[in-house]
């Protein structure tokens, strides 16, 4: 029935969609397409805000807080401007909470002398954040580290006090991407581990002679404390990583991302790399897995339940034959729904003749998600392009029509991974700028962070 009024409510502002919608000098929004003024949503910018220093910084993560304004995270290299409390131009995680309306309220980084990066921030149900990405650094914030890069997590306070740090890794690069807090209180990391390096460590279920290969998804449990309660790893004897992952009604996970490996774990290889999907139960087992793509390189980035026992998944497809049946360009931005089982329900590509990825996801009040990515094209589905790489995010229903979308930027790169609907129907996106031109009105350094709000 909410499906029904949703479509019912686009029909009639069908017609006074042109009205609604901006022209393409507010930033590239399309006026052709209906978009829902009922929901409080009109598709036009409200604000665009630059934060950082003079080196690199990147926002990759943003959630709305208790206190209905932003919690963004990433990582900088900077020692000034925004950033009050570094000294040294190695990378660390960074929070910055903003107000709604996009002011500062405080901005604070954690890590050591080493190189940190944040990928994820979640809410907790104490209204404080659980932070992940990777670290190098044994000192500072960060009480261990055993290789090249660590899975790390991060609990604070909703004030920024950190509560408690832990890291899990062996001697080779380890990589955290995401982390959703479970219906225990605990938590649920994924990414992926350098299996080789760890020899065949890192699997409860599994003996030195099942290890794999060069990178494998990898799971972690962790109680509310982040004790580890149990690990597993997937894959095969290629590269094969974990970028995001959700828990499932059932209370096991669903964790996605990409695999190059066509042996043990992965039993029906599409190509180079495909999306790949592994679902677990509560325990760790494995319940079943799936390859989606074409004979080209196909990587999933973000997922987002409907609520219904039903997932969308995107990311990029460089292929034009396999699962994929109407590719535009060099890469399109692809996203598939699948059920409950891994069937696939049905799959899109969006995009120009360029390079189009989806790298965020997010599921909307009144049914369907916003998609986060960039683009480099200015043809076909995208409306235009205003630099060598643009934000653009959409409004798709549950069977993946687009609503509504925009593209902004100025004459260098922009790139956007993070995206929420706000509790009022706005729509908030997170990412990194380098210009200081067209939309972005302001630079700080090499690259900022940047946060877009539609009203």
């Amino acid at each position: 029935m909410r499906n029904i009024k949703f479509f019912y409510k686009i029909l009639l502002v069908f017609i006074t969609s042109i009205s609604v919608g901006c022209s393409s000098d507010d930033g590239g929004t399309d006026p052709t397409i209906p978009i829902n003024p009922d929901d409080g949503f009109q598709g036009t910018v409200d604000w665009i805000k630059t934060f950082g220093g003079s080196q690199e910084d990147e926002a990759l993560s943003i959630v709305q807080s208790a206190d209905g304004g932003y919690a963004v995270f990433g990582y900088t290299q900077s020692t000034d401007g925004d950033i009050t409390d570094k000294t040294a131009t190695d990378s660390d995680f960074w929070v910055l909470k903003l107000t709604e309306d996009g002011v500062i309220s405080w901005s604070k980084t954690y890590g050591g002398t080493g190189d940190d990066r944040g990928e994820k921030i979640i809410q907790t149900a104490d209204n404080g954040y659980a932070l992940v990405g990777y670290n190098r650094s044994n000192d500072g914030d960060v009480t261990e580290n055993a290789g090249l890069q660590d899975y790390w997590i991060v609990k604070i306070d909703a004030s920024g006090n950190l509560q408690w740090e832990k890291s899990f890794g062996f001697p080779g690069i380890d990589r955290a991407f995401s982390v959703v807090q479970t219906n225990d209180g605990g938590y649920f990391i994924t990414g992926f581990l350098d299996v080789t390096a760890s020899n065949g460590d890192g699997n409860d279920n599994k003996t030195f002679f099942e290890k794999h290969g060069v990178g494998e998804f990898w799971g972690i449990k962790l109680d509310a404390s982040g004790n580890t309660e149990w690990r597993r790893y997937f894959g095969g004897t290629d590269n094969d990583r974990s970028y995001d992952a959700v828990q499932t009604e059932d209370g096991g996970y669903l964790m996605i991302g990409s695999s190059e490996s066509v042996d043990f774990d992965i039993t029906n290889s599409q190509g180079s790399y495909d999306f790949w999907l592994v679902k677990v139960n509560s325990e760790g087992t494995k319940i079943w897995e799936k390859s989606f793509g074409g004979t080209e390189i196909d990587v999933a980035y973000a997922i987002a339940s409907d609520g219904n026992g039903k997932y969308v998944i995107v990311g990029d497809a460089r292929s034009n034959d396999g699962n994929i049946t109407n590719a535009n360009g060099n890469a399109d931005l692809w996203m598939i729904q699948i059920d409950g089982n891994g069937n696939l329900i049905w799959e899109k590509s969006l995009g120009g003749t360029q390079f189009d990825t989806g790298r965020g996801i997010y599921p909307i009040q009144s049914g369907g998600f916003v998609i986060t990515g960039n683009s480099r094209s200015n043809d076909i589905d995208v409306d235009q392009n205003k630099g060598q790489s643009d934000v653009w995010t959409m409004l798709i229903d549950n069977n993946g029509n687009v609503i509504w979308k925009n593209s902004l930027g100025g004459t260098e790169e922009e790139f956007a991974t993070g995206v929420i609907q706000t509790s009022d129907n706005k729509i908030v996106v997170a990412g990194s700028s380098a210009s200081n031109d067209g939309d972005i009105t302001e630079n700080k350094g090499a690259k900022d962070a940047v946060i877009i709000k539609y009203k």
